[in-house]
């Protein structure tokens, strides 16, 4: 824990190496202080084909998911923080965004705990 998915038009992976992009996300994440160094992940799936805003064009999106408990005000400034990154990265790119979702600690399980 956490996960960070991003979601993005093939197209960026020719503006910017993926490790490079990863990278940065991961290393955004583990500078806000909210997470250990070896409990974040970070993954980018990119799509062929997609829509935005009616048209082709190149998107990230960022699907953060991390265990429930943080307050809002560390949610948003970890979205902003992975936001600005990636807008840093992508200055051209017109839709970034992210959210943030959280596991339920009771409902959460992983092979470490069995």
């Amino acid at each position: 824990m956490p996960h960070f998915i991003l979601d993005c038009s093939e197209n960026i992976l020719k503006i910017q190496n993926p490790k490079k992009v990863l990278e940065a996300v991961f290393e955004t994440a583990f500078s806000t202080g909210l997470f250990d160094r070896n409990d974040i992940k970070v993954r980018l799936n990119p799509f062929k084909y997609s829509l935005v805003e009616g048209a082709e064009s190149d998107f990230i999106h960022v699907f953060g998911n991390i265990m429930e408990g943080r307050v809002e005000q560390e949610k948003a400034e970890l979205s902003y923080a992975i936001v600005t990154t990636l807008t840093t990265l992508f200055p051209k790119v017109p839709i970034i965004s992210m959210n943030i979702r959280g596991f339920e600690e009771s409902t959460y399980c992983n092979k470490s705990m069995i």
